[in-house]
């Protein structure tokens, strides 16, 4: 099917929309990097300056290492944990309705009010899990003092809040699996485990990699639980690289080093989603060309 000018015109609104919400800020930004510029006063040209004060900068450095690592883990726990649930869905749980409520109210819940939660579930003396953690022999997690601990915490609040995302995404691709496949790999003496991998694991990879490919994007923009259960402290060790953006503008009102540190943030982005992004194209619409 060809394109013909109305359906360049029918689709000028989302087009439009896109570039004025989008690719104008961006490029603004792209602008402002270049620029020393604080509150009040007139941007300065600085070149590449800001790019070079970030890679001179060891608190960037952390924040990218904090950031990347931080992202890995909570996409890869979410997805193993999101697939292995909704295996427990598609195979039959007594009260569905039930257990899927029970599932996705997490997603229904602030990020504000998750943080708030769960730093109150861990206060270092009266909280419940911390508490209970003492009842097994378990070391309860000193997130405000051990920076592991308190990226520790970020990750599990992150993947907690944010599974059934991912969850909904694998199940519904699980629902869409045709019954025959599984019957004929049955047929061919195929046990669950290698009926798991060659039937049920290939139908779902679309979905798969759509859920990475989301929740990369996602979670490189983490901010709220980082910066409202540890404000990058203690002495800036489990900052991210938006709390490091945040710090930049607005405590610190270096403009120009927070646009260097988005665009930076940007770029990290596409480097990591290209690749699934191409997955995604080959294995959608390969039949379709």
């Amino acid at each position: 099917m060809r394109a013909r000018p109305i359906h360049y015109l029918l689709i000028s609104p989302a087009q439009l929309l896109l570039v004025v919400t989008i690719f104008v800020p961006s490029l603004w930004v792209g602008w402002l990097s270049l620029h020393e510029a604080s509150f009040g006063t007139e941007a300065r040209y600085v070149g590449f300056a800001n790019y070079a004060k970030l890679a001179a900068d060891p608190y960037f450095w952390r924040a990218f290492l904090n950031t990347v690592v931080i992202v890995n883990v909570i996409v890869y726990a979410e997805l193993l944990l999101g697939l292995g649930i909704a295996l427990l869905f598609a195979g039959g749980l007594p009260f569905p309705r039930l257990m899927l409520a029970i599932v996705l109210a997490p997603y229904a819940i602030s990020e504000v009010v998750v943080v708030i939660m769960w730093k109150t579930m861990f206060e270092p003396q009266v909280g419940v899990m911390q508490l209970l953690l003492g009842a097994l022999g378990i070391p309860g997690l000193e997130w405000a003092v051990n920076p592991l601990h308190g990226l520790t915490l970020i990750v599990l609040l992150a993947v907690w809040h944010h599974l059934p995302f991912t969850f909904l995404l694998l199940y519904a691709a699980l629902l869409g699996v045709p019954k025959e496949l599984h019957e004929a790999a049955k047929v061919d003496g195929a046990g669950a485990w290698r009926a798991f991998l060659h039937v049920t694991l290939p139908s779902i990879m679309p979905a798969i990699l759509v859920a990475l490919l989301f929740r990369y994007v996602f979670a490189f923009r983490l901010f709220s639980e980082p910066w409202l259960l540890t404000q990058g402290g203690p002495a800036r060790m489990t900052e991210v690289m938006a709390v490091y953006l945040y710090k930049a503008a607005f405590r610190y009102h270096e403009l120009g080093l927070a646009a260097a540190t988005g665009w930076a943030m940007l770029l990290l982005s596409l480097a990591i989603s290209i690749p699934y992004l191409r997955a995604v194209q080959r294995r959608m619409f390969a039949d379709a060309t």
